[in-house]
């Protein structure tokens, strides 16, 4: 479980073909790595990923077909930038909502507006996932934890403060990029609750 704060960004070194999928190495000197052993999980932009290799300040994790296709990892190449998260233990603060590292689906950037100090991104979503936004609920975006500001048929809105835009991948971000999309935990398995209750 993560909570959607991210704690450093890191960049791809290496996106080395093994067997048919991929070994990504992350080189990710901002992060503290001194409790971080193999086996351990991290959050890379959002996806769960088990760390396999650590060598010096760089991360490495084998990502499957399964992974690469259903998210925005198979997007990447050497010097991409990429949110970083280790797993949420239990005396850790909540800060943002709590997060599974299962992307849900693929969204993409359709509009960034300044807003004073803040950016406003309106983010396209695929139709399936929308039922589970709602405003002011929340959303994991690139592994960030952000609160829905209003939603529309197909596009939500959320809003980032320049410290978020500062710290994580977004400041990088245009108009047509894909991100990818968690949905809020709670809505999942409310929707879970509803189908039982109404077969």
């Amino acid at each position: 479980m993560f909570t959607g704060i991210i704690e450093a960004t890191g960049r791809v070194a290496r996106a080395e073909p093994r067997g048919g999928d991929l070994r990504f190495s992350i080189a990710a000197p901002g992060l503290e790595l001194s409790d971080v052993a193999v086996g351990d999980s991290i959050a890379v932009s959002g996806c769960c990923l088990t760390v396999v290799a650590i060598d010096d300040h760089a991360l490495a994790f084998d990502v499957s077909n399964e992974t690469l296709s259903l998210t925005t990892l198979g997007d990447l190449r050497e010097g991409d930038k990429v949110n970083l998260e280790k797993a949420l233990r239990l005396s850790d603060r909540l800060g943002g909502h709590l997060v599974s590292g299962h992307v849900d689906g693929v969204g993409t950037i359709a509009a960034i507006e300044s807003d004073a100090r803040s950016q406003r991104w309106d983010i396209k979503a695929p139709r399936e996932l929308m039922r589970y936004v709602a405003a002011k609920g929340s959303v994991c975006v690139d592994g960030v934890s952000l609160t829905v500001n209003a939603v529309a048929d197909e596009v939500f809105e959320v809003n980032l403060i320049p410290h978020t835009v500062a710290v994580t991948t977004f400041g990088d971000r245009r108009v047509g990029d894909r991100v990818n999309l968690e949905i809020d935990l709670l809505a999942r398995y409310v929707e879970r609750l509803r189908s039982c209750d109404h077969p």
